[in-house]
């Protein structure tokens, strides 16, 4: 178990999946463009650095849940500072470039917290799968362009990713 403080606590457990909820600054509205970018971000390190059980990227945050994973090199757990640097700070960049400035995309506190059973697991896929239906952005979670998800770790979802 690793704990570590910045503004707020985080804790990570060990080949446990952690929820993680991230915002922009300000509240800024992602383009749809930005929010490709951002999944395309949360999606890259799925299989070397974390498995990647299912994210979603709204207009203003991102939900997402992965396990990390071992860093066979290193012969230690990817360290969710890592991970999260990672993610924001890749898109962070790549958004930034496209819009030919500098400046902070992301708050930089992330929420997060380990999940304990596979009944929570579940809860909180169906949360994530739902949050575009709950913001009244489609009426079908499937129709939602900025989600992903591993169909096998949710037993309820249908077999596609995007």
């Amino acid at each position: 178990m690793t704990f570590y403080r910045r503004n707020l606590p985080h804790l990570q457990r060990d080949a446990k999946p952690h929820f993680v909820t991230f915002v922009t600054k300000n509240r800024w509205i992602l383009p749809d463009w930005a929010r490709d970018i951002v999944l395309g971000c949360c999606r890259h390190d799925h299989g070397t650095r974390y498995d990647l059980h299912v994210a979603v990227v709204m207009p203003d945050h991102v939900h997402i849940i992965f396990t990390p994973l071992i860093n066979e090199q290193r012969r230690l757990v990817v360290s969710m500072a890592e991970i999260m640097k990672g993610i924001k700070g890749a898109s962070a960049h790549a958004i930034n470039q496209r819009l030919d400035r500098h400046g902070t995309i992301w708050q930089e506190e992330s929420f997060d917290h380990v999940l304990r059973s596979a009944e929570s697991l579940d809860q909180k896929i169906a949360y994530v799968l739902e949050n575009p239906v709950r913001r009244g952005l489609v009426s079908d979670w499937r129709d939602y362009r900025w989600l992903w998800y591993q169909p096998f770790a949710n037993p309820y979802a249908p077999t596609r990713t995007t």
